[in-house]
């Protein structure tokens, strides 16, 4: 790996990410002899421009970063580290170095899981959701069942705005029956998860 270390300093930025949830944890700084010493250990080490020393990370705390992948960056003068943290990164006791909770999202998917969870916790008669919720189990899976048969005869045919439509329909109220027998989608990629694995 070519990496193009700053000439005065001998020092490259490295950004942290989680391997998972490519949640940004932290940001610090490599030299030479940290960046081999991470790829020798398998624990990310950096170079402590305060203490002029190396520093491996969770030597002191048992917060260790894991080391999963490096990636220079297009000019070889920043460093991605892909690691899987042990405990939380920030000397705060914060999952990142910004206070934000490192979690997997799954972008708009992961708000309308919050959306369907207010509908549910904080039930509105004007709520299509709550008032669907309400009517049981039953009828919650008997919905995702119309839905999937409506999707699969809009596959037959060539519109794809018909289709797409379904598709969200049967999304949606999958999304209401997983959050009714109380999972999300993320308890639904981990069994994924686990069976790519096997």
């Amino acid at each position: 790996m070519e990496v193009n270390f700053d000439k005065s300093t001998g020092l490259v930025p490295a950004v942290i990410q989680d391997a998972d949830t490519k949640t940004v944890l932290m940001l610090g700084y490599m030299n030479e002899e940290s960046l081999q010493k991470t790829m020798e250990t398998g624990l990310v080490t950096f170079y402590s421009r305060s203490r002029q020393e190396l520093w491996t990370k969770g030597e002191t705390s048992g917060n260790f970063l894991k080391l999963v992948n490096i990636k220079p960056d297009c000019d070889n003068d920043t460093l991605l580290v892909e690691a899987k943290p042990v405990g939380p990164v920030c000397h705060l006791g914060t999952d990142t170095c910004w206070g934000e909770e490192n979690k997997v999202e799954f972008g708009f998917l992961s708000q309308l899981e919050g959306i369907i969870a207010n509908r549910i916790e904080h039930p509105s008669e004007e709520s299509y959701t709550s008032r669907l919720v309400r009517k049981g189990i039953n009828k919650v899976a008997q919905k995702v069942g119309e839905e999937a048969v409506e999707m699969v005869i809009e596959a037959k045919d060539q519109n794809d705005g018909l289709f797409l439509n379904e598709a969200a329909d049967l999304l949606y109220h999958y999304l209401i029956l997983l959050q009714a027998k109380g999972y999300k989608l993320q308890d639904v990629a981990d069994v994924l998860e686990g069976r790519n694995h096997k």
